[in-house]
């Protein structure tokens, strides 16, 4: 297991616009598997490869699996891997309390689409092509923003749309279904 440091917002390496990946091999392999080893580890929900201090447009998602009323897995883990991601449709409008784990001890109300369609390549440099909406679609669009050097922090509409949270407020926003 290869967990890397998260980097943090007062980091200027998180400003800076991540280069396109051109070579599919070995090392890119290592940093998805870091990235995934890494956010596992930190219980986030999407990953991108600036947080750890690497400048390449790649990032995961892990979205967490869901359960019936008995506790029963009703559908699995889903995994996501996107380099070289572009959006190519977004729809509609809607406020999402966020977090980041580039942030640590805060939320947000953010407004993002609440469809979107993107395009990028898998770690063999095939194409993929997603369709999303609510959560997946919110983590999508999360995540590419670190690629091109922003934070959430920079969608805020007003300072009265962050706060503080304790470890047990994000624990709880996190089993509610909010992007942290």
């Amino acid at each position: 297991m290869a967990v890397s440091k998260i980097i943090t917002a007062e980091n200027p390496l998180l400003r800076h616009k991540s280069k396109k990946v051109t070579r599919f091999g070995d090392s890119l392999h290592r940093l998805i598997n870091d990235l995934y080893d890494t956010l596992e580890n930190a219980e986030g929900l999407g990953l991108a490869a600036p947080q750890i201090g690497i400048l390449e447009r790649v990032f995961v998602i892990i979205l967490p699996t869901e359960y019936d009323d008995k506790g029963k897995v009703i559908a699995p883990q889903e995994r996501y891997t996107l380099i070289n991601p572009q959006f190519i449709r977004m729809r509609g409008e809607a406020e999402m309390i966020e977090g980041c784990l580039s942030v640590p001890g805060y939320q947000g109300k953010v407004k993002r689409a609440v469809e979107v369609t993107i395009k990028g390549q898998d770690l063999h440099g095939k194409p993929v092509r997603y369709r999303a909406e609510g959560l997946l679609a919110h983590v999508l669009q999360h995540e590419y923003d670190h690629l091109d050097g922003m934070l959430y922090l920079d969608r805020l509409e007003s300072p009265d749309n962050l706060w503080a949270v304790q470890p047990q407020e994000a624990e709880e926003a996190e089993t509610q279904g909010r992007a942290i």
